[in-house]
């Protein structure tokens, strides 16, 4: 699927989603996070910057300085996940543990989304939309519209086929 802008991606939506529960939870923990040096202005940096390069990677236009950016993210998203352990670890946060879970789980989604986007780009012949000549574009606009086309014909087809086999069916129904 070609995605328009980056707002459109589930990795990009996942990934703020990701940074609102950081930010849900530096607010909870508040009083834990007292002491601990500046971890929660880090923890909540990290966690923006996730968003931020898998945005930054999308509108460059070639795929290696996306792969770049979406492997920072994916650090972001790991440096993340490695202060959540810290503070899981910290007899302070016991209460806010079930949270801290949820929020590392939801890191690992996101470095797991980021990972596999990453390992399809790197097998992928197309250098970045960059790179589209107006020829490029108009072939793949050509190729998106002739697979809608095909779906659609194949689901009219499937249907034709459906309402015949009823009629043959209903047909031996009344010569009986």
């Amino acid at each position: 699927m070609n995605y328009k802008s980056f707002e459109d991606l589930p990795v990009w939506q996942a990934s703020i989603e990701f940074a609102l529960r950081v930010f849900e939870l530096t607010e909870k923990a508040e009083k834990q996070l007292r002491g601990l040096g500046d971890t929660k202005n880090q923890l909540e940096r990290a966690a923006i910057s996730i968003s931020n390069n898998i945005a930054e990677g999308f509108e460059r236009g070639t795929n290696a300085e996306l792969i770049n950016f979406l492997y920072i993210a994916r650090g972001s998203a790991g440096e993340s996940r490695s202060m959540l352990c810290l503070c899981e670890r910290l007899p302070r946060f016991a209460i806010l543990k079930p949270d801290i879970t949820n929020i590392k789980s939801r890191a690992k989604n996101v470095s797991s989304q980021l990972f596999g986007w990453i390992e399809s780009l790197k097998n992928s012949d197309t250098k970045g939309e960059k790179y589209f000549t107006k020829y490029e574009k108009n072939k793949q606009n050509e190729k998106e519209d002739w697979l809608e086309f095909k779906k659609e014909l194949e689901e009219k087809t499937r249907q034709n086929v459906e309402r015949t086999r009823r009629i043959h069916e209903q047909s031996k129904v009344d010569k009986k």
